[in-house]
């Protein structure tokens, strides 16, 4: 089931559903610059044997409204539209699953929102102070983010994002090359446009200077450590368990800053097995 839900004067939200609606619900927030589709359908269809699973596109991504260059907004309100989603829904609550970005917006929830949160997992994600000090991104794909605002025909830009993946895979899962490109043609057919979003690097950062805050949390947090991210791995893993007061870290084996269809049973496992302990 979809829906076009409103969370700001003029900005609408794509968002979706599967499973059982009396399920428990499980929200799912995509990391920066990336359509709710970025989730794997497998991955959706695990997790919906035991939940209500939501999925959505942020501001200026898949079929949300893009608008950033005429309302400019901040970090603080991407966090604010995952829980108008859950408004809009009717979820009182919900397991929460962040990747990345969406990942960082679910330690602002659990600070802002605890009761709403039964449980947050979370796939290559800095903490809020940025991570652990000397932390670099990586310098492949450093020169790669350097080019994602340049123009590209639709044929260009899929081939810059399959590229994108692939530096994002982290060079041990075996990377297939079409999985990713089915995946962004659909994203594009989805959003009805093929330039590359950019806005959620321009976003306001104020407000994420709360990570002393974080030690407070008793929501159960999962924490899975992807040890060939490029972006955010075993050491920003292991940085934000510590900082966070209830969480476990989790490794899969290989994994980088992306979610090949080869990781879903793992990942699936890792997240039910951790909502379910949640209650």
């Amino acid at each position: 089931m979809e829906h076009k839900i409103t969370v700001a004067p003029g900005i609408t939200l794509w968002a979706e559903e599967h499973g059982d609606p009396a399920a428990p619900p499980l929200l799912l927030v995509m990391g920066a610059n990336a359509s709710g589709l970025a989730w794997p359908d497998s991955l959706v269809a695990a997790l919906a044997r035991r939940h209500r699973v939501i999925r959505y596109d942020h501001r200026d991504t898949g079929a949300s409204t893009w608008s950033f260059d005429e309302h400019p907004y901040g970090i603080t309100d991407l966090a604010d539209d995952a829980i108008a989603v859950l408004d809009a829904l009717g979820a009182d609550a919900a397991h929460v699953v962040g990747m990345s970005m969406g990942g960082m917006l679910t330690q602002l929830l659990l600070l802002d929102h605890p009761d709403r949160i039964r449980s947050a997992t979370f796939i290559g994600t800095m903490a809020l102070d940025g991570g652990p000090a000397g932390s670099e991104i990586d310098p492949e794909l450093a020169a790669v983010w350097n080019t994602m605002a340049d123009p590209r025909d639709r044929a260009a830009e899929l081939d810059w994002r399959v590229e994108h993946w692939r530096v994002l895979n982290g060079g041990e899962i075996p990377f297939d090359p079409e999985e990713f490109r089915r995946s962004e043609e659909r994203i594009i057919e989805h959003s009805g446009r093929h330039d590359s979003p950019t806005a959620h690097a321009r976003v306001g950062t104020e407000g994420l200077d709360r990570a002393p805050e974080l030690a407070a949390v008793t929501v159960p947090a999962l924490v899975i450590d992807p040890p060939r991210d490029p972006v955010a791995g075993t050491a920003h893993a292991r940085h934000l368990a510590g900082l966070l007061g209830r969480a476990r870290v989790a490794t899969v084996p290989g994994l980088g800053h992306a979610l090949p269809e080869s990781a879903v049973p793992r990942l699936a496992e890792l997240i039910l097995e951790h909502t379910a302990g949640a209650g």
